[in-house]
């Protein structure tokens, strides 16, 4: 419970220092990205507090070019 409410504090400090600033330079595109890093970071923040399982991104990198990896070692021999 604990780890959900210092995720939340820590997201709503970073909300209170720098939209303002994104907000006045006009600049959208980075508000969108921002809050869109913002709610992934905070997602996995709380996962990983409260011990659920998380996906590796090397697995994910894995599955996608083992497949090609093997295609071209196969060409190779």
């Amino acid at each position: 419970m604990w780890v959900m409410i210092v995720s939340f504090v820590a997201g709503l400090i970073l909300i209170i220092v720098e939209v303002p600033s994104i907000l006045r330079r006009k600049e959208r595109n980075e508000l969108w990205v921002f809050s869109t890093l913002l709610v992934i970071g905070i997602g996995l923040s709380i996962a990983k507090g409260l011990n659920w399982s998380t996906l590796n991104p090397l697995d994910v990198l894995n599955f996608i070019y083992k497949p090609i990896s093997d295609f071209i070692i196969s060409l190779l021999e």
